[in-house]
């Protein structure tokens, strides 16, 4: 008799290592560091902006979109940043299919929890920087901890975007 073709499309759609993915991470944030860099320099030269207070709020909300652009293409074309296809991790929806722009862009916004409930906290309890560095380290852990809990080892922001990180092979 055979399986259910619901245990083979679970065992291709296996879960990298915890430290895989978070490795895969610090190197995405050596590639965006030259994104944002690029996508700032481009602002502040079109804006002729002279002062890093002068449309601050703009260049945050510039930012923000060129890394949604970034993050959306990669995920909705083929899958895989070049960290990921250096670390061998792909992003698939839950059932294994390619991810579409929309739930792309889900994603997105909902992985800034990684970064934004910690800093959140720094102006509204009056923190110290190393306060919100400590704050922020716990909630990272943590956040990255969710990914033990869920029986796909998925992270929060993967499950409720619908989402998965897989393994692939060479």
């Amino acid at each position: 008799m055979s399986a259910p073709a619901s245990v083979g499309i679970e065992s291709t759609l296996r879960a990298p290592s915890l430290r895989r993915r978070l490795a895969a991470m610090l190197y995405e944030s050596i590639i965006l560091f030259g994104v944002v860099f690029i996508s700032g320099y481009l602002f502040s030269t079109l804006t002729q902006q002279r002062n890093g207070l002068t449309h601050h709020n703009w260049l945050m909300s510039w930012i923000g979109l060129v890394l949604a652009a970034y993050f959306v293409w990669f995920w909705s074309h083929g899958g895989q940043t070049l960290p990921m296809k250096t670390w061998r991790l792909k992003l698939v929806d839950s059932h294994g299919q390619p991810v579409k722009p929309l739930r792309a862009f889900v994603r997105y916004l909902l992985a800034w929890l990684w970064f934004l409930p910690p800093l959140a906290l720094h102006p509204l309890l009056s923190l110290a920087v190393p306060q919100t560095l400590i704050v922020f380290g716990v909630w990272v852990a943590l956040w990255a901890a969710t990914a033990w809990l869920d029986p796909a080892r998925q992270f929060l922001h993967d499950r409720l975007a619908g989402t998965r990180v897989i393994a692939v092979g060479k």
